[in-house]
């Protein structure tokens, strides 16, 4: 729903995890069916991918290559072996992107698994891949920026990575099934 009220649509996390300690979400969700839709708003057009999306580099890229300016991922992880890389994946892929990302994470714990802290550290990474602001780890907080869209253009035409990828060379990704 954007500002007005209106309904913009909907995205379906498309990445289900089942790991160890808790996270056995293939008992109780289905994975996404509705691709990777951008929604306009009169901000930004923004596109979504749901916590364990944020391992898959082909979320952001698709998102991306859809329209989308700022990426927002929401998230309910804790500590353990994804901590180290919640602040390694998502500014590398607003690099590779060119996009903004707001990654959002909850605190505490949750009864009555306890099984892991979530460690929170909510942050907004530019397209250069820097932190412009980030959250604390023990605190329900909301974690605001100011973002210059402009810097889309700029590192995209640095970089150019939209212009030289090899489409055609990336066939044998689909055929590698688990």
């Amino acid at each position: 729903i954007d500002a007005n009220g209106e309904y913009l649509g909907k995205f379906r996390k498309i990445q289900i995890p089942h790991t160890w300690p808790g996270f056995w979400e293939k008992f109780y969700f289905k994975p996404g069916n509705l691709g990777f839709p951008v929604f306009e708003t009169q901000y930004a057009k923004i596109g979504l991918f749901i916590c364990y999306d944020r391992h898959f580099p082909e979320c952001a890229r698709i998102l991306a290559l859809n329209g989308a300016e700022i990426l927002f991922n929401p998230s309910a992880t804790t500590t353990g072996k994804s901590q180290h890389l919640w602040e390694l994946e998502q500014p590398a892929q607003a690099v590779a992107n060119g996009v903004f990302i707001g990654a959002n994470n909850r605190v505490g714990l949750e009864k009555p698994w306890e099984f892991g802290e979530f460690y929170g550290t909510s942050y907004f990474v530019n397209p250069k891949g820097e932190f412009l602001v980030k959250g604390s780890c023990d605190k329900d907080e909301i974690v605001v920026a100011d973002l210059d869209l402009e810097m889309i253009r700029e590192v995209r035409d640095g970089w150019q990575f939209f212009r030289d990828r090899r489409p055609e060379m990336y066939e044998d990704i689909c055929k590698h099934l688990p």
